[in-house]
């Protein structure tokens, strides 16, 4: 089975399972892991490796309306070497910091290929579900969709430093602090746009109705790929913010968010549909 199968599987016998981050009172604990062969193309720093692997867990935190605490790390790989590791836990604190966490630490393993798991906490007094949207009600992203997706054209074409910049992304850790209070669901859009509607559409049960004109795509992916827009939609690993809230507070958090917003549609009573067609549970799966 891949990811989803078995998260849908496991959901019946973990109760906490099913949203970014499992909820304890008012903590929130979530982990993560990346391997050099499926996250980490030939080119990318241990900088970059560091920010990206702790960032991925912030989103969820992000993601559930959270103030981020603290993060560790599994660092496992074939060798330790000094100046790798020190930027690996440079890039690890310094997106810590980013959003006023602290990595504290974690764990040295050897392994055939680099791998890190990591494992952040946060709290939420009243965090953000999947499983509150309401027809009616608008759909929303946070920043442009197809960072990742620019960032992997240009590892390939060997232009790794403007890579490693792209592939390095800021949680949105503030403006799920300043949705929170607002938004009826919320996920992080890591799987792709499309197939976060998908999941959102499920745990809430209802539909999306969005429009393609107004999807943000960002204009790092528009000047390296001929397909922008699919890209943009489907590809996944971006770490925005995809959200629901009553259309009456999209002029209040439009201000209050550090991070552009954009209303992409509405929810419906069923179905995702694109410009009246249905949009394809298509995106990033693991496994």
């Amino acid at each position: 089975m891949d990811e989803r199968a078995a998260l849908r599987m496991l959901s019946g016998a973990l109760s906490h399972a099913g949203d970014d981050a499992a909820v304890v009172e008012d903590l929130l604990v979530t982990t993560d892991m990346l391997h050099e062969t499926t996250d980490f193309p030939e080119g990318t720093t241990r900088y970059t490796a560091g920010w990206r692997a702790v960032g991925a867990s912030l989103s969820d935190v992000a993601a559930m309306g959270g103030a981020a605490t603290a993060a560790v790390a599994v660092y496992a790989a074939p060798a330790f070497e000094d100046e790798q590791l020190r930027k690996f836990v440079a890039g690890a604190s310094e997106v810590c910091e980013a959003v006023d966490g602290a990595y504290v630490g974690g764990d040295l393993d050897t392994h055939e290929e680099f791998t890190v798991a990591t494992t952040v906490v946060g709290r939420a007094a009243d965090p953000v579900y999947r499983s509150g949207a309401r027809p009616g009600e608008a759909v929303c992203v946070t920043g442009s969709l197809g960072r990742s997706a620019a960032a992997l054209e240009l590892f390939h074409d060997g232009e790794y430093t403007r890579a490693n910049d792209l592939f390095r992304f800021e949680p949105r850790v503030g403006a799920g602090r300043a949705l929170a209070s607002h938004a009826s669901s919320m996920m992080d859009s890591s799987d792709g746009l499309a197939r976060s509607l998908h999941q959102l559409a499920e745990a809430s049960d209802c539909g999306f109705a969005i429009e393609s004109g107004v999807v943000p795509v960002a204009g790092a992916l528009r000047e390296v790929v001929e397909d922008p827009f699919e890209r943009g939609v489907f590809f996944g690993e971006d770490f925005e913010l995809v959200f629901t809230l009553p259309k009456t507070a999209v002029s209040t958090v439009e201000g209050s968010s550090p991070t552009p917003i954009t209303v992409i549609g509405e929810v419906t009573e069923g179905g995702v549909e694109m410009d009246g067609n249905a949009l394809a549970d298509r995106g990033y799966t693991h496994g």
